[in-house]
């Protein structure tokens, strides 16, 4: 009579028992996921099974509850894929979005694993790197185009240029003006007034103004078909060209009035837009769901300055776990396929926003019972068999 069986059992369920454990110690934990046992029969050739045995421990790669922190680093990922990190010159993957900034601006998580991705400008695709939040001051952008849409009423008098020369201090010379602030290439403000003028049925001319100074140049004219929409063929609005002055170098502003009409109504402008900007300090950075980094500027401007990559594997389940909520490859997993987040394979990025433990709880205390019955059960086995063999040896 052997032993066999039933201490393979005891020893299987012991392991069941520390998986089961180890889920309910980690469903507090962030990014965690849980794992099961899988057991197999033994017989090796015995007509009669020689016990169990633990054939696999298996990782549920299944998505987390998403609760809201509020903290911009925060961040989860919604879907498949997880965050690619740096720690201590290996590259592993966490859905951990627990992250600081570093005072040299790297984003970190609290055992020091480092997010990487693509810097500004490089774009999605190659090797990724640690990212790097720059604290550089955003620099001044010159004025280079400036887009306006309005309405010039089709009901005004027109204005006989040969008897009454433009003159932008005496509003009987014009219909009507507007304004605009440009800057320079040192990001100095300046404004830009635009003087529109009809001066016969369907054309106006314009006539531009920086800083109260008239250029006799910089005029252009608006032609409009009899429907009241802009002629844009006929028109020439063009380039005009100004010297700010202060050191900065000349402007070259492109207009494009674009979705100008001349109806019957009062004068009304839609939109206006330049694209200039001054220089200005980071004031804070958010991430969107495609996992772009944006800086925020004191100037309110913002600019992309980095995009986090994102990994997912054929395999997931074959990933080793590491400790500190990551994993990292094996030849099970497969290699890591990289991109961005909300693309292909790849979930999107949730930011102030953590994935808790998919452990659920309820089910583990239930399994933990089970287990417990069956250790219990495989115990009983290895007594009565003891049992039934001191009375075999008691025959003597």
């Amino acid at each position: 009579m052997g032993f066999s069986q039933a201490l393979s059992g005891i020893n299987a369920a012991a392991d069941n028992l520390d998986v089961i454990g180890n889920n309910i110690s980690n469903s507090q934990t962030v990014g965690f996921k849980s794992s099961n046992t899988q057991f197999a029969d033994v017989y090796a050739g015995a007509e009669v099974g020689l016990g169990t045995r633990v054939s696999a421990v298996l990782q549920d790669f299944s998505d987390g509850t998403l609760e809201s922190t509020g903290r911009n680093l925060d961040l989860a990922i919604s879907g498949d894929g997880f965050f690619r990190m740096s720690q201590n010159e290996q590259v592993v993957y966490s859905r951990n979005g627990q992250l600081s900034l570093t005072a040299d601006g790297y984003l970190e998580n609290a055992q020091g694993a480092r997010l990487t991705g693509y810097p500004a400008g490089v774009g999605v695709g190659g090797q990724p790197q640690e990212l790097q939040v720059p604290s550089d001051a955003l620099e001044a952008s010159p004025t280079t185009g400036i887009d306006a849409s309005l309405n010039l009423d089709s009901g005004v008098d027109e204005v006989d240029r040969g008897a009454t020369p433009f003159d932008a201090t005496d509003s009987d010379t014009y219909s009507y003006s507007n304004s605009a602030t440009v800057y320079d290439s040192l990001g100095n403000s300046h404004d830009l007034t635009m003087y529109f003028t009809k001066i016969g049925e369907n054309q106006w001319d314009v006539h531009q103004a920086m800083n109260g100074t008239v250029d006799g140049a910089n005029t252009g004219t608006l032609e409009f078909n009899n429907d009241g929409t802009l002629n844009e063929a006929a028109s020439t609005f063009g380039t005009f060209e100004f010297s700010p002055g202060g050191g900065a170098n000349d402007l070259d502003l492109a207009m494009d009035f674009t979705g100008t009409t001349q109806f019957g109504n009062d004068f009304e402008l839609s939109s206006l837009n330049q694209d200039g900007y001054s220089s200005g300090s980071l004031v804070g950075t958010t991430i969107d769901d495609a996992g772009n980094i944006i800086g925020n500027y004191s100037n309110e401007e913002s600019q992309v300055l980095g995009t986090i990559a994102m990994a997912n594997f054929r395999n997931p389940a074959g990933l080793d776990p590491q400790g500190d909520n990551v994993w990292a490859e094996t030849s099970e997993s497969g290699q890591a396929l990289l991109g961005q987040a909300g693309q292909g394979v790849f979930g999107s990025i949730e930011s102030g926003t953590i994935e808790t433990s998919n452990v659920d709880l309820n089910g583990e205390l239930v399994d933990l019972i089970i287990a417990q019955r069956t250790y219990q059960a495989n115990s009983q086995t290895v007594k009565v068999q003891d049992e039934v063999l001191q009375g075999t040896v008691n025959l003597r």
